[in-house]
């Protein structure tokens, strides 16, 4: 079974303006991985590979930039390190229907309120990681309200933010699920973080996708291009390879 190329960009909501950081989130990762598995041999996996953080404005990374200095929020301490080798050791919570790790005196979330909204997460390696999959995991629980919650602090500033926003009561629901399965930071610095997360559909299906984050007003925040972009990479994986292992379900 095969797909063209051309009409697998159409069905990938990962390449279409106005892709909205929100339940629709943890959706489309699935809708994506299966297109992708479609794709003809030769064009259907990818492998993690070092890379610099994912483009964003300039204009929306000055913030990020000038914030680096900044403390975390709530308190959590940061850390010199600059690379994570190993999984850590994790507690896993159901977010939504996806198994999200917290640690909320040491990593994060420091702030989780009444309604399921998880922020403050801590200036290093791992506080990057657990704020990328917090996110993604937040995503999946078809609350729009969440949703705009999350699309006004948990991403920077900018026309991407604005077109998120304007969709963000959007309620998006599906009976298919994703589950963290490893991860790569791919850059690091106290300014700004790249995070590849391998998942796996509740079909068996690998893959991954990596997020851009920089640090802002003491938390971590996803970095949005001006089209409301926000997935730069995602693509099957034959098998987790080059990915540390790390998963809560």
């Amino acid at each position: 079974m095969s797909q063209s190329t051309e009409s697998s960009t159409e069905s990938n909501p990962f390449s279409k303006p106005g892709f909205i950081i929100a339940a629709a989130l943890v959706v489309a990762l699935i809708a994506a991985a299966v297109v992708i598995f479609l794709l003809p041999k030769g064009q259907d996996t990818a492998q993690p590979a070092p890379g610099t953080a994912a483009s964003a404005n300039p204009a929306t990374a000055s913030p990020s930039a000038r914030a680096g200095a900044g403390k975390s929020v709530c308190g959590l301490p940061s850390s010199t390190e600059t690379a994570l080798g190993a999984a850590p050791k994790s507690k896993w919570e159901l977010v939504g229907k996806i198994a999200a790790p917290t640690d909320p005196k040491t990593f994060g979330p420091g702030v989780t309120d009444e309604d399921g909204f998880r922020s403050c997460f801590a200036k290093s390696p791992t506080g990057a990681l657990y704020a990328a999959t917090n996110i993604l995991a937040m995503g999946s629980s078809g609350d729009p309200v969440l949703n705009r919650k999350a699309t006004d602090q948990l991403l920077m500033p900018g026309p991407g933010r604005d077109i998120a926003r304007a969709d963000s009561s959007s309620k998006s629901t599906s009976n298919s699920t994703v589950q963290f399965r490893g991860f790569v930071i791919k850059s690091y610095s106290p300014s700004a973080a790249n995070v590849d997360i391998a998942f796996q559909t509740d079909k068996g299906l690998l893959g991954h996708a990596a997020l851009p984050l920089q640090w802002a007003d003491g938390d971590w925040k996803l970095a949005i291009a001006d089209s409301g972009q926000l997935i730069n990479e995602i693509a099957q994986l034959r098998d987790l390879s080059g990915f540390i292992p790390w998963s809560g379900a």
